[in-house]
């Protein structure tokens, strides 16, 4: 399933307070408790399962993400790690437990409540509109923050035409941002694999997220790649002011950005802690390495 909105000419009439709720929530650098240098939880996941035909995919997941903090997620193939993503997303319905964002409770809330809210993802296979260019699978995304009906679209109203002239600024700048200036016009089934990689990120940027969900963002990158992924994601972190979760199997960027990192393993959590904890843990090296150990 696919959280992004629709290009601009076909964007659904959204309840407007959807958008309200995400508008009236306190931004990084605007809350009080963070003038005051106190460290925000910024998700707070509360034994969190989910089941799949009996299967548990996801049994008893607690976790909390601290504000402009970069979290690891790993653990083996079939461990439940994007299944978390999904459930936080609001992709799938929890079968038991609670998720606050900001303390807010967003438990069973729809997909693009949530993005609206402030939580974007990109996706371990690529997920992007071929048949768009990169300018404007950029602008699709800022879609979410539109706050226009489809009448006044079609009549087009003095701010819708504001908006969308907001939409492809913003996109210039994130492309600039992420080295992908030359490309706006290209189409995505064009560009490089490790392009194509960037172009999702700056699209989940457009947003303008609060919490960025990452799905292993290194599969398919080489190691010249991977090295500029972990600048760049370092980079978004310190410029940006966001919080960051990622689920990743390459174990040199987990364990060289992230602050804290939580280990699946047949959807229970076996570890959490920070990188130098988890290199020593025995349960950890035992769900990777078996009886080579």
């Amino acid at each position: 399933m696919f959280c992004w909105p629709l290009p601009f000419s076909l964007s659904p009439c959204f309840d407007r307070r959807d958008f309200s709720e995400a508008g009236n929530s306190p931004c990084p650098g605007s809350s009080p408790r963070e003038k005051r240098g106190e460290v925000v939880d910024v998700l707070s996941i509360q034994g969190m399962s989910k089941n799949f035909g009996g299967v548990s995919a996801v049994s008893d997941f607690s976790m909390i993400q601290k504000e402009r903090e970069i979290t690891g997620i790993i653990g083996p193939n079939g461990a439940g790690k994007t299944t978390v993503f999904n459930l936080v997303t609001g992709v799938y319905p929890l079968d038991s437990g609670r998720i606050f964002f900001y303390g807010k409770e967003i438990t069973g809330w729809p997909c693009h409540r949530i993005t609206a809210l402030g939580i974007t993802r990109t996706f371990q296979n690529i997920r992007l509109f071929r048949n768009l260019n990169v300018l404007d699978n950029l602008r699709v995304a800022y879609g979410v923050k539109t706050r226009y009906t489809l009448w006044e679209e079609m009549i087009r109203y003095p701010r819708v035409t504001r908006q969308e002239r907001e939409a492809e600024a913003l996109a210039k700048e994130y492309l600039r941002y992420l080295g992908l200036e030359g490309y706006s016009q290209a189409f995505p089934y064009n560009l490089p694999y490790g392009l194509q990689r960037r172009l999702e990120l700056a699209r989940a940027l457009m947003a303008h997220p609060r919490l960025l969900l990452l799905d292993e963002p290194g599969a398919g990158l080489n190691p010249r790649e991977i090295r500029e992924l972990m600048e760049t994601l370092l980079k978004i972190q310190e410029e940006k002011r966001i919080s960051m979760i990622i689920v990743e199997h390459h174990m040199e960027l987990v364990m060289n950005i992230c602050k804290t990192i939580h280990v699946l393993n047949f959807g229970k959590k076996i570890a959490e802690g920070t990188p130098e904890e988890i290199q020593r843990n025995q349960q950890v090296l035992q769900a990777y390495l078996g009886d080579q150990i």
